[in-house]
């Protein structure tokens, strides 16, 4: 008889019953909280008598594969709501969620049975323990989680684990995670001096010299292209009135994101900081009249804005409360659309392939459930992007009630070096947006008509792009990114004086130079800037004064051998 096959969510969360299982057994006086199936493999909330530590996992462990080898079936039944309040009276947790379940006019719930252990669960799960025999599982970590994710309510401890199929795709995983913790941009921001976090600043980010730099030389290619592409920049307040954000619907469909502030002669706040640059960006353009000739006018702004993400949402420069977007707003004519996305576009496709950047997927997102304007706008809106795809034969996933709430929205989603994907640029068409502000331009009949708003990042979050890029290239920048390009190692102290001589070329040339001027061995200078990743290592001594050269070493490639400075000098700026 053929083997059951069973989808790998359903193993997953059958793994998270028997995980409680074993916690029951180790722990009678558990309270359960809830254990889903998740990405990779799943978790469960407990409420115990003593904090778990890592010594703990392997003996769960143990106990979920003795309690599989039994063979127990997982048995569904329909209760009354009175009855499973009456079952899970020790389970303060459990009760809650029942109860909630009654609010919600339901007359029974689902339980499910294995062995003595029942859980409150709609399921499914696999049909016997038996089942989840060849499945790949390994009980990963222990985190704090507070109940229902309210920081109000009680830290639970939360046991995540990893479940594949079977131990071959689980050993691929973890050699991924291996990977992926070699590269983690956090612990290279370390090793590199790029930026930290403090808990003065909770999730925001603290950048030093080298981080720095590169930021800046990100912008610096964004305003060289962008230059090109006739874009103005400008810049607009971090804080405004909340009367503008009312008018915008930041303040109905977007508060719980949003920082307000208030003056110290107030009471309640009268300023929001903004969430988002394009308000800022539509006072400007009303401050001229605007002819149909002048028309697309491209508005960007390097932005500094401020979201308010959940405790449980931030992850280093992945997500932040405080970041900056590479922001631009087209207003265009009707007729101007079409060509300006696909303009957008190739721009997204150009400055990703000049970070090695491949765009994995792009998805069409549609009107979410908070939203400003009418039907027939959005209709306009969605249509003219589905047309958009089709002309342009780009292929494309739909992502149902994702847009933004002003208007619908392609994603542009990266592949990094371990094949994660991350959302980075977006493209926005919005008609709502110019008739609450009442944007106008005037039209070949010499009437105001209104112009159609595109908004857009290429970056998207400027840190979330940079915190990507880290860790696809492992930290080791390429020379036009690096902070540091080039460092000169005099071998003693006697090559002092040519090392500053070497530096001062280097310096009047533009190139990004620091001399290794400790008194350490000539091998532990190049052994640390070569951890630094620094590009060009120039190592003088008594041969390179007497020849007046610098014996090079690049990054990655090793000893070149002496070279003139002029050389060294030329193949760095190209």
């Amino acid at each position: 008889m053929a083997e059951k096959k069973f989808e790998l969510e359903t193993m997953r969360h059958s793994l998270s019953h028997v995980l409680a299982m074993a916690v029951l057994e180790m722990f009678p006086d558990a309270k359960l909280g809830i254990g889903p199936a998740i990405e990779n493999g799943f978790y469960y909330d407990f409420d115990l008598p003593r904090a778990l530590v890592p010594e703990d996992l392997p003996k769960l462990e143990k106990k979920m594969r003795e309690i599989i080898e039994k063979n127990l079936a997982f048995e569904k039944s329909e209760v009354e709501i009175s009855q499973a309040i009456e079952k899970f009276d020790k389970q303060n947790y459990k009760l809650e969620l029942i109860k909630d379940l009654k609010s919600s006019g339901n007359d029974k719930v689902s339980l499910y049975k294995t062995g003595e252990f029942v859980d409150l669960c709609a399921g499914p799960h696999v049909d016997t323990t038996s089942d989840l025999k060849n499945v790949g599982f390994k009980l990963d970590k222990i985190a704090g989680a507070y109940w229902r994710g309210s920081e109000k309510n009680k830290m639970l401890q939360r046991i995540y684990a990893l479940a594949f199929e079977n131990e071959s795709e689980l050993k691929k995983y973890e050699e991924i995670i291996l990977e992926a913790e070699k590269r983690d941009h956090r612990k290279l921001a370390t090793e590199l001096d790029l930026f930290s976090f403090h808990k003065e600043g909770p999730n925001f980010v603290f950048w030093h010299d080298n981080g720095w730099i590169v930021f800046q030389k990100m912008l610096e290619y964004w305003r060289q292209v962008h230059r090109r592409e006739r874009y103005e920049e400008v810049n607009t307040p971090i804080m405004m009135l909340k009367e503008v954000w009312e008018q915008s619907g930041h303040m109905k469909n977007y508060a719980e994101r949003m920082y307000l502030a208030r003056t110290p002669d107030e009471k309640d706040y009268s300023y929001a900081v903004k969430p988002m640059n394009c308000i800022g960006g539509m006072l400007i353009y009303r401050t001229k009249v605007h002819s149909y000739r002048d028309l697309p006018v491209k508005m960007g702004e390097i932005g500094l804005v401020h979201r308010y993400e959940g405790s449980g949402e931030v992850h280093g420069l992945m997500r932040l409360r405080q970041f900056t977007q590479d922001d631009a707003h087209i207003y265009c004519r009707p007729d101007q659309v079409k060509e300006e996305i696909k303009k957008v576009f190739d721009l997204c496709f150009e400055m990703y392939e000049k970070f090695g950047m491949k765009v994995d997927h792009i998805e069409l997102s549609t009107r979410p459930e908070k939203s400003v304007g009418s039907d027939e706008v959005w209709e306009k809106a969605e249509s003219t992007m589905k047309e958009i795809l089709a002309e342009n034969k780009i292929e494309h996933k739909v992502n149902e009630g994702d847009g933004a709430f002003y208007g619908p929205k392609f994603d542009f989603h990266l592949k990094d070096a371990i094949g994660r994907t991350w959302q980075c640029g977006t493209i926005q068409l919005d008609f709502a947006n110019p008739e609450t502000f009442d944007l106008t331009y005037i039209d070949e009949k010499g009437e105001k008509v209104r112009p159609v708003m595109i908004h857009r990042v290429i970056y998207g979050a400027i840190e979330r792009f940079l915190g990507i890029y880290i860790e696809n290239v492992a930290g080791a920048f390429p020379t036009w990114l690096a902070p540091v390009q080039a460092i000169v190692l005099p071998i003693s102290d006697k090559h002092l004086d040519y090392a500053a001589k070497i530096e001062k070329e280097l310096n009047e040339a533009g190139i990004r130079v620091k001399v290794d001027d400790r008194t350490e061995s000539i091998g532990k200078k190049i052994r640390e800037a070569e951890m630094q990743k620094i590009p060009y290592m120039l190592i003088v001594g008594d041969k390179e004064i007497e020849a007046e050269k610098v014996a090079v070493r690049k990054y990655g490639e090793g000893d070149k051998g002496q070279e003139d400075l002029s050389a060294v000098i030329k193949e760095v700026k190209e």
